[in-house]
C-alpha cells in the first residue's frame, strides 16, 4: 500500500519555479516529521528540507533561501516550493515520513535519511540550462 504520493515534478528552465506536494494517506502524518530528499544519477540520496511537528523548518545549504517547505496537518500534505532553480537541482525528489517523534526535533534528526521509515515513489525534477 502506497502511503506517500508525490506530485508536481517536471521540466523547467533555470531560474524558474516548481512546487512539489506529498500526500499522506495515513494518520501517522500528524505524529511525525516530514522531509524532502533528492537523488541525482550516480549520487547518494541527499537531504533537501525537513519540517518538524512544530513546523520548524530546516534546509540544506544548497537550497536555503530558494526552497520553502511547509505542511498542512488538516490535509496531511507537505509541500516544497522551489524557486530560482538551477541545473544542479535536477534529481528525483522523494518525500519521507519519520517514525513518531516529539513535537520538536533538531536538524540532525531531520537531515538523516535513517530517521525516515516511509518514502514516496519519487518525482522527477529536471532543470535545463
Amino acid at each position: 500500500q502506497v502511503q506517500l504520493v508525490e506530485s508536481g515534478g517536471g521540466l523547467v528552465q533555470a531560474g524558474g519555479s516548481l512546487s512539489l506536494s506529498c500526500a499522506d494517506s495515513t494518520r501517522a502524518f500528524n505524529d511525525a516529521c516530514m522531509g524532502w530528499f533528492r537523488q541525482a544519477p550516480g549520487k547518494e540520496r541527499e537531504f533537501v528540507a525537513g519540517i518538524s511537528r512544530s513546523s520548524e523548518t530546516y534546509y540544506s545549504d544548497s537550497v536555503k533561501g530558494r526552497f520553502t517547505i511547509s505542511r498542512d496537518n488538516a490535509k496531511k500534505t507537505v509541500s516544497l516550493q522551489m524557486n530560482s532553480l538551477k541545473p544542479e537541482d535536477t534529481a528525483v525528489y522523494y518525500c519521507g515520513r519519520t517514525r513518531r517523534t516529539a513535537f520538536f526535533a533538531p536538524k540532525e534528526y531531520l537531515s538523516n535519511p535513517e530517521s525516515y521509515v516511509t518514502w514516496g515513489q519519487g518525482t522527477q525534477v529536471t532543470v535545463s540550462s
